[in-house]
């Protein structure tokens, strides 16, 4: 069938399109009820459905004769440490590990944080959590304590998995103290943390209440998978909310197993044997989809990399990477792109490598630019394809299918066409739907595909009032944009506090509360200033209270280290600008969107409701002395 027609069928008969699909999925007692729509207005698909995530990702490839290929090819040039693991050998990780977490009364619907750098026992920490029915919580290593103290008490976790440290480049970022004073900070005391010792760097550890990984695991027996229902979620894993206090997505069994096969095959066009490389980490959701349990399910190898695009050694660790493992596709940020070229603009170094496996290259999370695309298109010579989707969605939501005959062509600054099962519309401030090439906000009408999350852990309501609330009938992306004549989507920004720094999105009004609560100021705005690298970095416009007569750079260096603290080194909080006052409406609201224009080097136009025009102009020739706009 061409594009057409399965956008059709998906369109015209959701429940009968994504049926058909379900069947890719090996069930141990298959749904009988298709779709179900939730008291909140989202919808669950194969609800009563049975299943093991953790099933389907290992023991069915086994049972399919991939016993010997390899599952993981773990690569980390941070340690010089390689290792290839076959699917017989990943069985046996997870299914040890998840005997001693049953050992340790983890059973089904319990939670499990996991705290952990890129390393393998990361994956067989979410794979044996799925195993046992367990409903596990990535939270990215590089977040602060009290981030993780938030996430704990939401959680109410029975254990946290961690290890003794990460690694930043060639420095060693210690976890284990991190987790010890989220553990402090929390209401909420897991009974255990356990521990994975890393060579370079060993935990100390507190008798009553940590357990080392491998002591963890010694006496265990293997685990089986346990039966789950569609409907039952298999992970959480928190997105940045506006208020500060961040949702925790829920991810179901059933409807996230069918997407992610779907996604694997036909949107990535990865077939069993394929090596695809998602250049991510396990905090974020392409780590869950697809550097997990995405080319698991879809029996492909997966590359599992501890590492930066840059300084591992070089500029060249990519292309290393992709000639070593015969990588046939891969997806990442554009950010990673933009830093090797700033390292090697002329690309001299991918052509000491033999790249010739490759078939085309993802990027998403985040703008791509045209000469970042220019580039890496000149560069590699194979399809560079943009494609759109959300930590909410768990899978794309716009791309050519490139598991099919005729992929839709790239158009650039277009994330390409809406993926069947996704009736994505443009709609004005109302409600009404716009033309083609008029801009507004990107909506999708309900009801969305399998796998989107239809649930905000222990906070139903809470989803309905985010996403489902703006336009009723509609699921609110919170971005906004355009759709062509020939219904591509252009994405032109977030219509919310929300900034995206590297692929990494960040609220705004968290770290608002964090410099608002300095001692020396009175009121605050962060706003997302562009940049060329990282696509986005935080701003502090502060004015300060009065009286108060603080060195500037003092002030920032106070401030900075204060957000690096709460919220974690990759927020790039770096540059706080003191001014008198800020826009306001008549009202007393500040005008964030005019800031965020500003900042962004974007036209505005003079908000009505201002109450003093002038302000604007002036916080403009701030900036501009700053570094932060263009004059």
């Amino acid at each position: 069938m061409s594009y057409q027609e399965h956008y059709r069928r998906a369109f015209e008969n959701p429940a009968s399109y994504w049926a058909e699909q379900a069947k890719a999925v090996s069930w141990f007692s298959p749904p009988k009820t298709t779709v179900l729509e939730t008291e909140s207005g989202s919808y669950c698909w194969f609800p009563d459905g049975e299943l093991n995530s953790c099933y389907l990702a290992v023991d069915l490839q086994i049972e399919q004769g991939r016993g010997e290929q390899v599952a993981l090819y773990y690569d980390s040039p941070a340690t010089g440490v390689k290792e290839s693991i076959t699917y017989n050998d990943l069985q046996q990780r997870v299914a040890r590990f998840a005997g001693a977490m049953k050992n340790n009364g983890i059973e089904k619907g319990d939670r499990v944080v996991i705290y952990m750098p890129m390393i393998p026992e990361a994956a067989v920490a979410m794979l044996a959590c799925a195993r046992l029915g367990a409903v596990h919580s990535v939270v990215f290593g590089g977040f602060a304590a009290n981030e993780l103290a938030i996430r704990i008490d939401d959680a109410t976790p029975k254990l946290i998995l961690t290890a003794s440290c990460g690694i930043e480049f060639d420095k060693q970022i210690p976890y284990k103290p991190l987790v010890d004073k989220a553990v402090e900070l929390a209401v909420h005391k897991p009974a255990y943390t356990v521990v994975y010792q890393r060579s370079m760097l060993k935990a100390q550890m507190h008798p009553s209440r940590d357990i080392d990984w491998d002591e963890f695991q010694a006496q265990a027996q293997p685990a089986e998978c346990v039966v789950v229902n569609g409907k039952d979620p298999l992970y959480v894993l928190y997105t940045s909310g506006t208020t500060g206090q961040p949702k925790g997505i829920v991810r179901d069994n059933g409807g996230h197993a069918v997407a992610l096969r779907y996604a694997f095959n036909h949107v990535y066009g990865m077939k069993a044997g394929d090596v695809w490389w998602g250049a991510s980490d396990i905090g974020w959701v392409v780590g869950h989809s697809f550097i997990v349990y995405g080319p698991l399910m879809g029996g492909g190898t997966a590359v599992f990399y501890e590492g930066k695009p840059i300084r591992s050694p070089d500029a060249g660790a990519f292309w290393r990477v992709i000639e070593e493992y015969k990588v046939n596709s891969m997806f990442c940020a554009p950010t990673a792109y933009r830093a090797i070229r700033k390292e090697d603009p002329a690309g001299e170094l991918a052509k000491a490598y033999d790249l010739s496996s490759l078939r085309w290259v993802f990027v998403a999370g985040e703008k791509l630019d045209c000469s970042t695309y220019e580039w890496l298109s000149g560069l590699l010579n194979v399809p560079v394809i943009d494609h759109w989707w959300q930590t909410e969605t768990g899978w794309p939501m716009t791309s050519p299918m490139m598991g099919w005959e005729s992929p839709s062509e790239t158009r650039l600054g277009s994330t390409n066409k809406a993926i069947p099962g996704y009736d994505i519309r443009v709609l004005d401030g109302t409600g009404n739907e716009l033309a083609a090439n008029e801009t507004g906000n990107i909506c999708v009408k309900l009801p969305m595909p399998p796998g989107v999350a239809w649930s905000i852990w222990n906070q139903p309501q809470r989803y309905k009032e985010a996403y489902l609330s703006a336009f009723p009938g509609y699921y609110h992306t919170g971005d906004g944009g355009f759709k062509d004549d020939d219904g591509y989507i252009y994405i032109t920004g977030r219509t919310d506090d929300v900034i995206n720094v590297s692929g990494h999105r960040l609220s705004t009004g968290e770290m608002e509360e964090i410099v608002s609560a300095h001692p020396c100021v009175a009121e605050c705005a962060v706003i997302g200033a562009s940049d060329s690298l990282k696509g986005q970095v935080p701003v502090g416009l502060v004015v300060l209270k009065s009286g108060e007569d603080i060195d500037e750079a003092q002030l920032e260096e106070e401030l900075v280290a204060r957000v690096r603290e709460e919220v974690g080194a990759l927020a790039c909080f770096r540059k706080a600008v003191v001014v008198e006052r800020l826009p306001k409406t008549r009202s007393g609201k500040i005008l964030r969107a005019v800031l965020r224009k500003i900042a962004a080097n974007e036209r505005y136009k003079m908000p009505s409701t201002i109450d003093d025009e002038t302000i604007l102009p002036e916080i403009e020739g701030i900036l501009a002395r700053r570094g932060v706009v263009r004059v």
